[in-house]
């Protein structure tokens, strides 16, 4: 830790520096503090060595703040807020004791790991900075897969809705042409039934090769005349 006043002079102590954090993680801290004397009459009447009250209460705020933080935010984008805290704080303290000291500023040096364990605390951020990148991979494939799940889905509830629509109105078509006939076999049922027959034999033999028995004649096969080949063959001549 390292103190400097105006007046006054600069010390270094590294063996303060070693400070424990709230999620029990050691860190070597090395910070400067500016200040100033504000008020001459107390500076030097209230206080008995000054420069040591300073670097004292700096140390004390300091290690009441890191006390309270987890290490991860002190070494990246905490150190701005860890520098006000600690300035505030020993603002507060210093004014308990009417010492007559402004603090201009708290600068954080150098906030890392012990070196002993250094080497570990990078693969640890090695590792945490591999799972981060894991877990945005992951969130950039679900937000690329989910809508493209959400878009099938509902083309398959479209098409699903459109096959029931079709099927209802064919069964509601064929209901009604049902119902239809009804009516009229009701009215003429011979007829009906008549026309029905013919309408069934010229869907099943429409299409197919045919040989007509007249079996009153007693001749059997009547010859077949292929008015629909002399047809073909007259415009085909011609």
């Amino acid at each position: 830790m390292t103190s400097r006043g105006f007046p006054g002079g600069v010390s270094d102590r590294p063996e303060e520096s070693l400070m424990l954090t709230g999620d029990e993680n050691i860190v070597d801290v090395d910070f400067v503090v500016f200040w100033r004397i504000r008020d001459a009459q107390q500076y030097l009447f209230n206080i008995q060595n000054p420069e040591v009250t300073v670097k004292e209460v700096a140390e004390s705020a300091m290690r009441e703040v890191v006390g309270q933080s987890n290490i991860q935010p002190i070494l990246t984008e905490a150190r701005q807020k860890t520098e006000q805290a600690v300035q505030k704080l020993m603002q507060e303290v210093l004014d308990t004791y009417q010492a007559g000291i402004r603090i201009e500023e708290v600068r954080l040096q150098k906030v890392d790991p012990p070196t002993q364990v250094i080497d570990a605390f990078r693969d640890v951020q090695a590792a945490r900075a591999d799972r981060e990148r894991l877990q945005n991979e992951a969130q950039a494939y679900a937000s690329r897969v989910l809508p493209e799940a959400r878009g099938e889905a509902e083309r398959i509830l479209q098409a699903a809705r459109g096959y029931k629509e079709q099927t209802v109105a064919e069964a509601t078509g064929q209901t009604s042409r049902f119902l239809k006939v009804l009516e009229e076999y009701k009215k003429a049922p011979d007829v009906t039934r008549r026309r029905m027959y013919l309408e069934t034999m010229e869907r099943v033999l429409g299409g197919t090769d045919k040989i007509i028995i007249d079996g009153r004649t007693g001749q059997g096969v009547v010859p077949f005349l292929p008015l629909d080949q002399l047809q073909k063959r007259k415009e085909g001549a011609n």
